[in-house]
């Protein structure tokens, strides 16, 4: 058995999963979340604002401080820190790589698109042994969503530049959002899946699974939970209509709407309109293009399980390689 430490460090949250690894399965021994909002304002500067950075430093102390808890040491190759879209766009990503490095240790790995996707991948498809294949894997973050088709291993993938934060930073400034702010982030949400149907093609996938924080608070909601509930949501397969209905009603909400339904962290009010508009125009594009080649999808199926785990799995690999 094996000790690790993956951290997912994003455009709106970092994550922490600390896991025991036997066999290719991951036992959970704390996994946490703090929204830190990395990417406030890049969309529009292309630089990592200072107070964004500093909340993020703070973040992965407390990480370091955890691991050190836990038993797994800062710097020791067992600990992986990952970085996705954000820092991928900010010109000052230096300043983000030393701080990190100095916090805990590890040099953070700054993945492309199409890396964090397989990541995101592995780390779902563990679970989803009661689901037909081959599956379309959607992490939707706060800048960008990765797509992968695949049933063990994928078979493709795609990382577009859409999230809910950037579309809200770009497009929805009224409370609640105006219909021609709508209709601006739908057309950026439309370019990018014409553009990714050009590489992904996800018409012949069975199953789609959901991915993240947007995608978990949607399922919260369409299954109309009374608080936050992973072991609820987590595996949970949903009809596309009522995934679809979930996410138009938190379009439509306003600010205090979104902020007084029990299981919304409090991170994700402002930006969760956005992720709810992206969410549903990826489900309903999937779903038309399986209907259209004559398939047609089984459910649509939330996962707990996501990158963090592919990048606890891939500790090990590395381990096993050297």
């Amino acid at each position: 058995m094996t000790r690790v430490a993956a951290i997912d460090c994003g455009t709106n949250s970092i994550r922490l999963l600390v896991a025991d690894v036997e066999g290719g399965t991951l036992t959970d021994v704390d996994r946490r979340m703090e929204v830190v909002r990395l990417g406030q304002g890049v969309d529009r500067t292309g630089r990592l604002a200072p107070e964004a950075l500093a909340r993020t430093l703070d973040a992965t102390r407390r990480y370091a401080d955890r691991c050190v808890e836990l038993g797994v040491e800062p710097g020791a190759a067992a600990v992986r820190f990952v970085a996705t879209s954000a820092t991928r766009d900010a010109e000052n990503r230096d300043e983000f790589v030393a701080g990190v490095r100095d916090a805990i240790g590890v040099e953070p790995e700054v993945v492309a698109g199409h890396e964090e996707a397989a990541l995101s991948f592995r780390g779902a498809v563990g679970g989803l042994a009661a689901h037909p294949g081959p599956y379309v894997v959607v992490d939707l973050g706060g800048g960008s969503t990765e797509l992968v088709v695949g049933t063990g291993t994928p078979d493709a993938a795609w990382s577009m530049d859409v999230g809910c934060v950037r579309l809200t930073e770009r497009h929805l400034r009224s409370d609640p959002p105006a219909a021609d702010e709508v209709a601006a982030a739908r057309a950026d949400v439309a370019a990018a899946l014409d553009e990714a149907a050009g590489h992904v093609d996800w018409s012949r996938a069975r199953t789609l699974v959901g991915l993240a924080g947007t995608v978990t608070t949607v399922t919260a909601h369409a299954l109309g939970l009374p608080a936050y509930q992973p072991e609820r949501i987590d595996g949970s397969a949903l009809a596309v209509d009522a995934v679809l209905a979930a996410c138009d009603d938190l379009l439509r909400r306003d600010r205090a709407s979104r902020a007084a339904l029990p299981f919304m962290h409090p991170g994700r009010v402002d930006v969760i309109g956005a992720g709810a508009l992206v969410w549903h125009d990826v489900v309903a594009r999937v779903d038309a293009d399986v209907r259209a080649a004559g398939g047609a999808l089984s459910a649509v199926v939330t996962s707990e399980h996501d990158i963090l785990d592919g990048i606890a799995l891939s500790v090990v690999d590395r381990a096993a390689r050297a």
